[in-house]
């Protein structure tokens, strides 16, 4: 029965698919940029930035030869910027060893930089027809309904969908048929409350039939961590005081104003003081609260305040530690927090 799984499937992909900017080429550089965009990001989200990436950076080469600041900033929103870095390397290891072009050998493609199994085998499949399978969030959904497999969808899964996924292959269109999987968990099989009525493969279905689908995959809960910070706005005239983020950890080499968390039984002026004692080596001598700004990562729901601060003296100036003048802010990247203050001083 499950000779005609692949068929199916391909089928309803080829009558119901979105129409996507990366879907209209076969060019691996175009598929490769919108697989990484995609990862931890909304279809959405990802269309406006694929696009004006494209423009900026149409060839590996124009990427590889771009400053790295140039690509943070171009990757700004975006999140998981190592993703952007990754990219940054992995092209200039493609202008050194293979001519600008990615090879259509899966063990040369896994040793650049953020190319895991999924990847590896989105964009080898979709650009090149290689018969290899994908396991994302929505593939694995998909599998685990199919298969009716217990338990949470993690990777622990994975085993056991890959040998699912390899027995369904098609010989031909393979990309198409990879593509179709994630379209289906997208559209149809969503998390919460699938659609089966419309389903092409609902006769595949183990869930289905058991009347499980709305349980499988067990769902786990999300945590939000939630984070205070104070950050200061320090002005010389016409220039604001920035620096930039030490090269590992959180949100690494981008840009941002002075500031950090407030600790526990901290008074929002005393996390201000020590801060900029710390950061900068400097005492405050007065500050004027602004505003306050929300934003959402992943995992944390960060809430800044905001202050106008006049330090004893001006702080120093060197590689990672810079007075810019506001129209210059648009060249540097920065965090997506940074960059809602940036836009609420522009109100002002």
């Amino acid at each position: 029965m499950l000779e005609y799984f692949a068929k199916d499937l391909s089928s309803w992909y080829a009558k119901n698919k979105r129409d996507l900017p990366w879907r209209h080429t076969k060019d691996p550089y175009n598929i490769w940029i919108s697989e990484i965009m995609l990862q931890q990001t909304t279809v959405a989200t990802v269309v406006a930035y694929y696009e004006r990436w494209t423009k900026v950076f149409p060839t590996v080469t124009l990427l590889a030869r771009a400053p790295l600041q140039k690509v943070l900033k171009q990757w700004q929103g975006l999140g998981y910027y190592n993703r952007a870095k990754n990219l940054h390397k992995a092209a200039n290891i493609l202008i050194d060893k293979y001519d600008g072009k990615l090879p259509q050998d899966p063990h040369a493609i896994r040793a650049l930089p953020g190319f895991g199994p999924y990847t590896t085998g989105a964009v080898l499949s979709i650009a090149y027809d290689l018969p290899l399978t994908i396991i994302d969030a929505n593939v694995r959904r998909v599998a685990m309904r199919l298969l009716a497999l217990p338990g949470a969808a993690d990777v622990k899964q994975d085993q056991r969908i890959n040998v699912f996924l390899l027995k369904v292959l098609p010989k031909k269109g393979v990309g198409d048929f990879n593509q179709a999987l994630m379209e289906l968990g997208a559209l149809v099989c969503r998390a919460k409350e699938p659609v089966c009525s419309l389903c092409p493969v609902t006769k595949y279905c183990q869930a289905f039939k058991i009347d499980r689908q709305e349980i499988i995959p067990q769902i786990k809960k999300k945590v939000i961590t939630e984070i205070q910070a104070v950050i200061a706005i320090i002005r010389e005239g016409e220039n604001y005081y920035i620096q930039k983020r030490p090269p590992k950890g959180l949100l690494a080499d981008l840009w941002e104003f002075p500031g950090g968390k407030i600790k526990e039984g901290e008074s929002e002026k005393k996390a201000l003081a020590r801060e900029l004692k710390e950061e900068l080596g400097l005492q405050l001598k007065s500050s004027q609260h602004l505003f306050n700004v929300k934003h959402f990562y992943t995992q944390f729901k960060v809430h800044l305040s905001v202050f106008s601060c006049l330090l004893e003296a001006l702080p120093k100036t060197d590689a990672t530690h810079r007075w810019i003048k506001f129209k210059d802010f648009s060249k540097y990247p920065m965090p997506s927090g940074t960059a809602k203050i940036i836009e609420k001083l522009e109100k002002r």
